[in-house]
């Protein structure tokens, strides 16, 4: 019990700390909107498939399809339905091509659901760097879990990860 406690209070901690503005010398470039799999919590952990897609809000609009994979480590108990993940996409430069979000991000996570459900991620890496996801993503779900602790979301261009 103590260690579910150490965990939830670590999370936590590491997302208020985390959700820090988004530096200065990046702007926003467009919103990835993701489609996860259905997830079931195996106590240390759990693993999901995403579809994602990211829409440029500059001139010309476009659009890029992405496939991923999310792995928590930490607490994780119970089963959710497929579900959404949305981000605001930060970048250094308006430069963005079909695989600029391609990378590896790594940060925290807590869910929370007992029917509808929502959660938080924190997530930071990307492209050598250049590329932010908004600090804190928002999770909808439905079903019963808990969830708390290390995230890693690795994204690749459609049919690659």
């Amino acid at each position: 019990m103590r260690m579910i406690r150490f965990l939830c209070a670590a999370a936590c901690a590491l997302l208020c700390t985390a959700a820090s503005p988004v530096r200065a010398d990046a702007f926003r470039v467009g919103r990835l909107l993701c489609l996860s799999s259905p997830r079931v919590g195996l106590v240390l952990g759990s693993t999901q498939s995403l579809r994602c897609t990211f829409f440029y809000a500059r001139r010309p609009p476009r659009q890029y399809i992405y496939e991923g994979r999310i792995r928590r480590v930490g607490l994780d108990l119970g089963v959710t339905s497929a579900g959404t993940l949305s981000w605001a996409v930060f970048a250094k430069n308006s430069r963005i091509g079909p695989a600029t979000l391609r990378g590896f991000y790594v940060g925290a996570s807590g869910n929370v659901a007992f029917g509808p459900g929502l959660g938080a991620n924190v997530l930071i890496g990307g492209s050598r760097r250049s590329v932010m996801l908004q600090p804190l993503s928002i999770e909808r779900s439905i079903g019963i879990n808990l969830a708390a602790g290390v995230t890693n979301l690795s994204l690749g261009p459609r049919g690659r990860r």
